[in-house]
């Protein structure tokens, strides 16, 4: 009798050298400055959950330079320990001044050798920016039926309250964008509703200042950007370092025979500088929010994440 073998059972095929696992996406690591306010970091942690929020999938960390925590160097250490490989590290900044060029760069060489470490660029400038500006405008400004009489205050050091809501003076704020009394952002009602705001609106738009020239150049282009968008007249202003000061601006629109004048702070979140700002518009009829979780701002967060991943420029590499 002939004993049949049974047929070799078949195995998958080993991998071969050129077989790789997928690659995880790089972590977001998106770090702030930090402030002993604590409206600072409750701000930054709306902001970047609305980012996450945006991007199922992707993990976002948050970290500080200063003042807050987690630290950057604590964020970073956890994240080795728990086998990344790959981090994009996004400073939380409009312009690039000492922190983005000196201090973020340091701290990030400092990291565990383990991972990759790319370095992305500022928020600004950006398009993105200039509608995040305009939103705030909009929200704090007069409603769409009133007659044009506005004179606008950028000012880029921003309103004390965390979550970017409005504070006016003298006339009480338009309609809050997406209520029931105001047209929704991005719809032809409410473009109309800017672009009449635009036609009479002068605007000093005024960052935390800096004595690095490169960061004030970017101010004086954002300002050059925002005249180009169709307001009647800009004027860059700033709240430490440089002048005019924000009073200093809102004076010189009422000099101009503007009427109506107000304040917009272009700055991320409330803080000792954004404070200084706010006092300075006591002159002025309306305080807008700062920029805050404004979701131009976390779609900006995105934008410059993905480009630090197609830019492949390693800032600390694994050994």
């Amino acid at each position: 009798m002939t004993t049949r073998r049974p047929a070799p059972t078949a195995r998958p095929a080993a991998p071969t050298a050129h077989a790789a696992a997928p690659t995880a996406r790089p972590v977001l690591l998106v770090v702030a400055h930090g402030s002993r306010d604590p409206r600072h970091a409750a701000t930054v942690h709306a902001l970047v959950r609305r980012a996450a929020v945006m991007r199922p999938g992707l993990r976002v960390e948050t970290a500080f330079l200063d003042f807050n925590v987690p630290s950057v160097p604590a964020v970073l250490d956890r994240l080795a320990t728990e086998g990344v490989r790959d981090v994009v590290a996004l400073p939380l900044l409009l312009t690039r001044a000492f922190h983005a060029k000196a201090d973020i760069p340091a701290v990030l060489r400092q990291a565990p050798p383990t991972l990759n470490i790319r370095q992305a660029e500022v928020l600004g400038p950006s398009p993105l920016l200039l509608s995040a500006l305009e939103r705030r405008l909009y929200e704090a400004g007069p409603a769409p039926g009133m007659k044009p009489s506005t004179g606008v205050v950028l000012a880029s050091a921003g309103s004390t309250d965390p979550a970017a809501a409005v504070l006016t003076r003298g006339t009480p704020p338009g309609p809050p964008a997406g209520s029931p009394a105001g047209p929704v952002p991005g719809t032809p009602q409410w473009r109309h509703a800017v672009a009449r705001m635009k036609r009479s609106t002068g605007v000093v738009l005024a960052s935390a200042g800096s004595t690095d020239p490169e960061a004030n150049a970017a101010i004086a282009e954002t300002a050059r950007e925002l005249r180009r968008a169709g307001w009647c007249a800009v004027r860059p202003a700033f709240a430490s370092a440089s002048l005019p000061r924000t009073e200093d601006a809102v004076r010189a629109l009422r000099a101009e025979g503007v009427r109506r004048v107000a304040v917009a702070p272009y700055v991320i979140a409330p803080g000792r500088l954004p404070d200084r700002i706010a006092a300075g518009a006591a002159e002025a009829d309306v305080l807008a929010g700062v920029l805050g979780p404004a979701p131009e701002l976390a779609r900006l967060l995105l934008e410059r994440y993905d480009g630090a991943r197609a830019a492949g420029r390693v800032l600390a590499a694994a050994v």
